[in-house]
């Protein structure tokens, strides 16, 4: 993208140090308002970020792929899955095919908490976009998109050189 020398900058190159920054404190802003709106539930981030992956992933997926999916290290996902256990939230069943894999599944109580959960982040959400067109939404999404396969091909590509 470019423009003429004397053309006033484009509104991304103004956001201060980057977009990337700016993407990161509208994130962490998302995330505290969720928080919020879950306190009464007596969730922690960590746990409702768990439940939520875990029902888009779907029950019976390995701890492997939900903590791929999630994008952090095994031992951070075992505490909180202990921690989503000990409060009859989710239950481990060893998998038929390698019973050293443990699969996971919601307990009745963890379904009511993630259709809970769902409920508050929704809201939050409906607020979030407050002001903005469907049209809009969409095109911020395909930018996203755009953006999470290029950093997803430049690491894999910074991988492959190591």
């Amino acid at each position: 993208m470019t423009k003429p020398p004397s053309a006033a900058p484009f509104l991304h190159e103004t956001l201060k140090p980057s977009m990337g920054a700016a993407l990161g404190r509208v994130h962490r802003l998302w995330r505290g308002a969720i928080n919020h709106a879950v306190g009464e539930l007596g969730m922690t981030e960590a746990r409702w970020a768990v439940m939520m992956h875990l029902d888009k992933v779907g029950e019976g997926c390995t701890q492997q792929a939900l903590a791929t999916e999630l994008a952090i290290e095994m031992p951070s996902l075992t505490r909180t899955l202990n921690q989503l256990e000990a409060q009859q939230l989710i239950e481990r069943r060893r998998d038929t095919a390698d019973r050293r894999v443990h699969c996971l599944w919601f307990t009745t109580q963890g379904r009511e908490q993630v259709r809970l959960l769902a409920v508050h982040i929704a809201k939050v959400r409906e607020d979030i976009y407050q002001g903005l067109s469907d049209q809009q939404l969409d095109a911020f999404a395909e930018v996203l998109l755009t953006m999470e396969s290029n950093v997803r091909s430049l690491l894999a590509t910074k991988e492959v050189a190591q």
